[in-house]
């Protein structure tokens, strides 16, 4: 920051000395020009850095690449308004800096498999293993000139090359399919010109120093990684060191039995996976857990099982673990340390999307410029949430942060009680995921996380960076405000060990004739249920984007309120998915979104549904360019051209489109990896369905129909001469 003063200085003393006896107008002059003049001055040195790729601001970008000739690929779609932050953030998928910044390196590389692989992380970020897949065609080799790093045939002894079988990492031999690797019909593989680069779309988050979840229900010797109580798939963190081409360690790819199995068995592969630079570690530690860290279990007392149907027992000494389901077995009776009682702790990566939810990520925050600030957890000022808000309330600050600062789970009764204009943000600190898991602490009253505000009080309340389980949350009386944010609330409250919800037909958000606003960012949250007085109060103002709505179940209500009626809220959902059906009294604007569950609208006079799916038979406002809406009036169109003959082949026609660009998921089930994420099989109209071509739902902003698109012009233009070089999703 420059001195305001520094033009003023340079004068000479005697006409500052005139300029103080006349109250410094002459230096409030100055101070104005001072100001233009770093205007300027950081716009030179702005200009400067636009020479350089690495320093250029983003607009600057596809100037550069025209200078190297570097070619938009058009198919994806066209580049954004640079003016706007859509417009920004697709045009970093379109034309990537790092593949501008790589052009003319890449060209001089060209048809190398490295580059391939390199592509795929430039050109649409994701990690990548290209196989050469005439390297995996079973011929006779001859004697004098063997080649042992071609395909072998079966050995069903080898247990983990029948697990990769077919997979990136295949090492067997496979017949000629004369199936192109590029088709667009029936994708094949193993052919002579045909390369695959096997991609990875999953993302590996971390989950450091979480307590393990005792599973009771089976033995008190029993846990699971998820402290939510379910199997939860165990990832590998990607290693910046690992060789090349990348194995298993070098890509978030799901951790198997059989390769962690004969990791263990090798002394110099036993910590690829368990311990401090592997990917997960499970430790011992005294409950709660207090000033001295927990003690890791060596690699040495580690085993691998199937334990499916927890039948296996470990040996005294040793510890089994399922890395396929996130499963920890102990030898009979509690882990114990010198007679005494541990508590389990564990790290690791699970997989998923996107920044959804709570989670280790980065993210922004959002607080008042001046606040009072509160630690919770380790190296903070309290031990406890519920400490923390006792605090808060007896020093009652206008604005006020409880940032927890550890990936602890928080067991309290927690009462937040606002009064006046207070501002209250209940947020997880970067690089942590604290868990509230609410227990039955009164018999006679609810226990959900209870907001309430006092009569006229005008408190704004946010939750950041959280994951809720156990029970909902209540907001009631006077809060103007409620932000939820890059949190969880888990639908169905609870998960047992196969995904499924514990109490599917409780709500995951109760708002008792409060807030005023509701705003729902990169969330997922269970049921919402609105009690709104119709009479005295105007409809509630609900805005959801980037996030799911989860209901648990098809018929289940979403957005609702009790006993069937309609919630008096007007509904603004943009970019998200939604499981159930919604009941609202209106619908301000709903886009880029999927609806897995009938829409009901009372009030359709107003508002709008743009580029959404819609289930048939729902009741909405007006609707544009919207599905099935667009596939049923293209047959209607065939039929008035009398391409198709009678009524009923049009009526047929029309029920095979409504099926055909159902929005198809890999999963459905919050807990998975691949919950909410758009299956392969689904229909074009939905993948790329967006008001920017992009896909419907909440992972829009991936935009990865653009990547996709992208990375196959550059394969196209990068694979050597009588090649051909496809995609295929490893996950």
């Amino acid at each position: 920051m420059s001195d305001p003063d520094r033009l003023y200085l340079l004068l000479p003393a005697v006409y500052r000395q005139r300029d103080a006896d006349q109250g410094y107008p002459l230096r409030a002059l100055l101070e104005v020009i001072a100001e233009q003049a770093d205007v300027v001055q950081d716009d030179m040195r702005q200009l400067y850095e636009n020479w350089f790729i690495e320093t250029c601001q983003d607009w600057v970008v596809p100037y550069i690449g025209d200078l190297i000739g570097y070619e938009i690929v058009h198919t994806a779609g066209e580049p954004g308004d640079a003016a706007t932050a859509a417009g920004q953030q697709r045009n970093k998928i379109l034309i990537p800096r790092r593949d501008v910044a790589n052009t003319i390196h890449d060209r001089r590389r060209k048809g190398t498999r490295a580059l391939l692989e390199s592509l795929a992380r430039d050109v649409a970020g994701w990690p990548a293993r290209a196989v050469e897949f005439y390297r995996r065609l079973a011929v006779t080799q001859a004697i004098n000139y063997p080649r042992l790093g071609r395909g072998r045939t079966v050995d069903l002894r080898h247990g983990r090359a029948l697990v990769r079988l077919d997979g990136p990492f295949d090492e067997l031999a496979h017949r000629v399919d004369v199936r192109r690797v590029v088709s667009s019909h029936t994708q094949g593989r193993y052919n002579i010109p045909s390369v695959g680069v096997f991609v990875w779309r999953l993302r590996a988050y971390t989950v450091t120093l979480t307590p393990a979840y005792c599973y009771e229900e089976q033995a008190p010797n029993c846990y699971l990684f998820s402290v939510l109580g379910n199997d939860t798939q165990l990832y590998t963190r990607p290693r910046p060191d690992a060789p090349h081409p990348p194995a298993e360690l070098g890509v978030p790819a799901a951790i198997e039995r059989r390769p962690f199995a004969e990791s263990l068995a090798s002394d110099r592969h036993r910590g690829d996976y368990y311990g401090p630079a592997g990917s997960f570690q499970i430790y011992l530690g005294a409950v709660p857990l207090g000033s001295a860290r927990p003690q890791p279990i060596p690699v040495d007392a580690i085993v691998v099982a199937d334990l499916t149907k927890w039948h296996y027992h470990p040996a005294p000494g040793k510890v089994a673990v399922d890395p396929e389901l996130g499963r920890i077995v102990f030898p009979p009776g509690q882990p114990r340390v010198q007679g005494v009682r541990q508590g389990v702790w564990v790290s690791y990566a699970y997989g998923f999307s996107a920044d959804i939810g709570g989670g280790e990520y980065t993210r922004s925050f959002t607080a008042p410029p001046a606040y009072t600030l509160y630690r919770v957890g380790e190296g903070g000022q309290f031990p406890t949430i519920g400490r923390a808000l006792e605090k808060w309330q007896t020093e009652q600050p206008a604005c006020a942060v409880i940032e927890i600062t550890d990936s602890a789970v928080y067991v309290e009764q927690l009462s937040i009680v606002l009064r006046g204009k207070q501002t209250l943000v209940l947020r997880a600190a970067n690089g942590a995921r604290p868990v509230i898991r609410l227990l039955d602490w009164q018999t006679s009253l609810p226990d959900n996380l209870s907001i309430r505000g006092e009569t006229d009080a005008e408190a704004w309340v946010t939750l950041d960076g959280l994951l809720i389980t156990g029970r909902g949350v209540q907001i009631e009386g006077d809060v103007r405000g409620v932000t939820i944010r890059h949190s969880t609330l888990v639908p169905g409250w609870g998960l047992h060990c196969d995904c499924e919800p514990k109490r599917p037909s409780e709500p995951s958000l109760q708002l008792n004739d409060t807030p005023v606003c509701l705003t729902i960012e990169h969330s997922i949250v269970g049921a919402i249920q609105v009690t709104r007085d119709e009479v005295k109060t105007e409809p509630l103002l609900i805005r959801i984007s980037d996030s799911i709505v989860d209901a648990t179940r098809p018929d289940g209500l979403a957005l609702g309120a009790p006993e069937g009626l309609c919630a008096f809220a007007a509904l603004t959902i943009a970019r998200s998915t939604v499981f159930g059906e919604i009941q609202t009294h209106a619908l301000t604007l709903g886009e880029n979104s999927i609806f897995m569950g009938p829409l009901r609208v009372a009030r359709r006079q107003v508002g709008c549904v743009r580029f959404s799916y819609v289930t048939p038979g729902s009741r909405t406002p007006r609707r544009y360019e919207c599905q099935p809406d667009l596939v049923e009036q293209a047959v209607a169109d065939r039929f008035a051209a009398k391409e198709i003959a009678t009524p009923a082949e049009r009526d047929a026609l029309q029920a095979r489109e409504r099926v055909r660009v159902r929005p198809e998921f890999t999963s459905v089930r919050y807990g998975t990896p691949t919950y909410a994420q758009l299956a392969g099989t689904c229909a074009a109209e939905i993948t790329g369905g967006a008001d920017d071509e992009s896909e419907m739902g909440v992972f829009h902003h991936l935009y990865q129909p653009q990547r996709a698109a992208n990375l196959r012009a550059r394969l196209d233009e990068y694979t050597p001469a009588g090649m051909d070089a496809g995609i295929i999703y490893a996950s």
